[in-house]
């Protein structure tokens, strides 16, 4: 599908495994897997063949063509030498490879290497219902709480592992079948037995595998779960998306992949924004894959269901990994498909970042045609996007347009491209690349059968996000194409092509409400609104499309970047940190919702009756205490904090505070959700703050004078926005709904 853009004679590619001399490469056909070896030797690439005269074994040194930075590729027989190598070139010139200074540069991940040197992508060829998946999930429960007639057991057990994978087949390993040690023991069994190409799990390199690896050392069994029969093996990482970092271990299990729904979660929701947590019942719940009848338990709740109706725990952790597929369903797809476009193994796809990914590309297109490459430019800053609300309030009848594809287009029709790409590739992979996403979308529109459609939708995702990548690459410092001059130009034509649309629309007696990078909100005139199109077209340069994609009865724009759009159906759609953000209570924002709904429908009645339901739950003890509790991501580790409090600029945290108290393990990127505790409105929240794993539901010890107090600061904001009150209204009955 892909062979215009990367040409590749491997087909159905499932994992590649680089060694000595050799890359292990394996197939899947169905429902059999085969190996077979490729010659494969690490390489890394020099300003100056003389850099590794002196080190031994003397490498085989191609001279690339053309005159940039990097113009010699010295390749080594092993990744044991390619490693010495990297240290002697450290010793030698002093510097780390990567460091604008340094006069190598080491691509460390030798799978992608490989990838690259033998023109090879993963799932060429495949859909991603081709590859077999594994999920995998745990119940774990305090030893002491049963009589499992085993004196080992003196600390937290695994009582339940439900595994299930992509053909149907689904299995529950349980402690009432056997030792912990022969549930471990078949566990192992059943995956090498299934042989699935990834496994998949939520929050699976934060729990479930570290767990099942603690577990395993203390039966001293092995977890065999390569392809190979090797061990998993783990090291420390990091995982970044927008403003968030985790820590977390990640395993590796060779010739297959680890994939992780907690980090697709967090992907997801850096660019939507919506999601209330990242729990898998939370995002179970938002994608509405959840059984409707489905009751979830804590821990204390799953040791009575150990004990009285095994059957129901058991199907209960069934659910887990049934929720863990439909969830992969629907977010792994895009990073599949990118797959096969990028030098990465897919488990790579997931955590490198949109940047890294398209640097990739290009590096590989560059070793494929034995070109030198550039060094890339140091970062400067630049003006960016233009954003503008020109005023708050309530507007009916709003329409929208926006530049399909905007920066791309500016790039395309300017043909912008980096100046140091000698071979071109920039603009043709990215032309090429938008070709394909328009195809797909047509397809996708014009698709009857779901499961193709869902297919073409799927492909499109994922040339949109490719395609959006272009420009942020531009001002990607690691890039070897950066370009800072040509990002600059970027934006301040999109500016342009913004500041253009708005004098229309404006000129022909449109009343434009909010300018947001690509797009614009804007009351049509009362006359003449058809032909605005053909004004704007007319106006703008050529190779730039503007659609007139949908109206809405109403909208609601409290800043810039900060709305709410009401739909004919009447859905409700919220965009921007200030108007759902997850630094409130859960209560205070499905306040928000409703109150925004109330301000959208300008109904008075309806907000008063809000703000009276709100407060009698309050005082009533009515929301359950998950309601009231605040989630914080610790962006350093407890102990960091603990060393940062020993200066006087330092100021305390309830989370970190929460978080040393609890005697639990917290790592940098944990959340903590706690509530404030207490009788006065005005309160220390870190001396009063309380873990809500802590609560007890019949015990109400929550501050409800805090709480109300928040609840009226949040009614002062929106005050403004309501009709008048009326002194007679009529005041309906009301419900409490949870």
């Amino acid at each position: 599908m892909f062979n215009d853009i990367i040409p590749s004679e491997w087909k159905h590619a499932v994992a590649l495994e680089p060694g000595d001399g050799k890359a292990i490469v394996y197939f899947r056909e169905e429902d059999k897997v085969f190996q077979r070896e490729l010659p494969f030797r690490p390489f890394i690439l020099l300003t100056a063949d003389s850099l590794l005269h002196c080190f031994s074994p003397e490498p085989v040194i191609t001279t690339l063509h053309g005159n940039a930075m990097f113009r010699f590729l010295a390749e080594f027989p092993s990744p044991a030498v390619f490693e010495e190598a990297r240290k002697f070139l450290r010793a030698v010139t002093g510097v780390a490879a990567g460091s604008p200074a340094s006069p190598y540069r080491v691509i460390t991940d030798l799978t992608q290497q490989a990838m690259m040197r033998l023109d090879l992508r993963l799932f060429t060829d495949m859909r991603f219902e081709d590859v077999r998946r594994l999920q995998l999930d745990i119940e774990t429960i305090r030893a002491p709480e049963f009589d499992f007639s085993n004196p080992e057991r003196e600390s937290d057990a695994i009582v339940l592992i439900a595994l299930r994978d992509s053909t149907g087949w689904e299995r529950i390993i349980s402690c009432r079948d056997g030792s912990e040690k022969e549930m471990l023991e078949e566990f192992v069994r059943l995956v090498r037995e299934r042989d699935p190409d990834i496994l998949e799990g939520h929050n699976l390199f934060r729990f479930d595998l570290p767990y099942i690896e603690t577990r395993a050392k203390r039966f001293k069994v092995k977890l065999a779960l390569g392809r190979d029969g090797s061990v998993l093996k783990k090291r420390n990482s990091r995982f970044s998306a927008a403003e968030r970092t985790v820590n977390y271990t990640r395993y590796e299990a060779y010739g297959r992949h680890i994939a992780d729904t907690y980090h697709l979660s967090i992907l997801y929701d850096a660019v939507k924004r919506d999601l209330d947590g990242y729990s898998l019942k939370t995002i179970a719940r938002h994608f509405r894959v959840a059984r409707e009848d489905r009751v979830y338990v804590d821990a204390s709740d799953m040791a009575r269901l150990i004990r009285e109706e095994p059957e129901r725990a058991s199907e209960y952790c069934l659910d887990d990994v049934r929720e863990t597929a439909a969830i992969s369903e629907i977010l792994s797809p895009a990073f599949f498909y990118q797959t096969q476009l990028i030098p990465l193994s897919y488990q790579n796809c997931i955590v490198r970042g949109n940047a890294t990914r398209i640097d990739g590309l290009f590096t590989a297109e560059y070793i494929r045609a034995g070109e030198s490459l550039p060094a890339g430019e140091r970062a400067r800053p630049f003006a960016g996007a233009l954003t503008k609300a020109f005023a708050d309030g309530v507007y009916r009848n709003v329409a929208h347009c926006d530049v399909r594809s905007l920066y791309p287009s500016v790039i395309l029709s300017r043909k912008w491209a980096p100046a140091q790409d000698s071979l071109g590739v920039f603009l043709r992979i990215l032309d090429k690349l938008r070709t394909f996403r328009l195809a797909a979308k047509d397809a996708m529109r014009a698709e009857q059968d779901p499961d193709r459609r869902n297919y073409y939708a799927n492909l499109q995702a994922t040339f949109k996000i490719l395609i959006n990548s272009f420009y942020g690459y531009l001002g990607f410092e690691q890039g070897f194409l950066n370009d800072f001059d040509a990002a600059e130009h970027v934006t301040a034509e999109g500016r342009r092509i913004l500041e253009t649309m708005f004098r229309v629309l404006q000129e022909n007696g449109a009343n434009v409400i909010e300018m947001d990078t690509d797009g614009i909100y804007y009351q049509p005139p009362e006359s003449g609104a058809e032909s605005l199109p053909g004004k704007l077209a007319e106006c703008l340069p050529p190779g730039i499309d503007v659609d007139f994609d949908e109206s809405y009865p109403a909208m609601f724009s409290y800043k810039s970047k900060n709305y709410a759009l009401l739909k004919e159906n009447g859905e409700l759609i919220i965009s921007g940190a200030a108007l759902k953000s997850r630094g409130l209570e859960p209560f205070q924002r499905s306040w928000m919702r409703r109150m925004i709904l109330a301000i959208l429908h300008e109904d008075r009645a309806a907000a008063d009756e809000l703000n009276r339901e709100y407060e009698t739950a309050l005082r009533e003890h009515k929301f359950p205490l998950a309601d009231l509790a605040k989630s914080e991501t610790l962006a350093d580790s407890p102990e960091t904090y603990r060393k940062k409090m020993g200066t006087s600029s330092a100021r305390r945290s309830a989370a970190y505070e929460l978080a040393l108290a609890s005697g639990r393990e917290y790592r940098q990127g944990d959340q903590i959700a706690f509530y404030v505790t207490g009788t006065r409105k005005k309160v220390s929240v870190t001396d009063n703050a309380k873990r809500l794993a802590d609560a007890d539901e019949s015990v109400r010890d929550e501050n409800v004078e805090y709480y109300l107090d928040k609840l009226s600061e949040l009614r002062k904001k929106f005050e403004p926005y309501l009709p008048p009150a009326q002194p007679d209204a009529q005041q309906g009955e009301f419900h409490l709904e949870f």
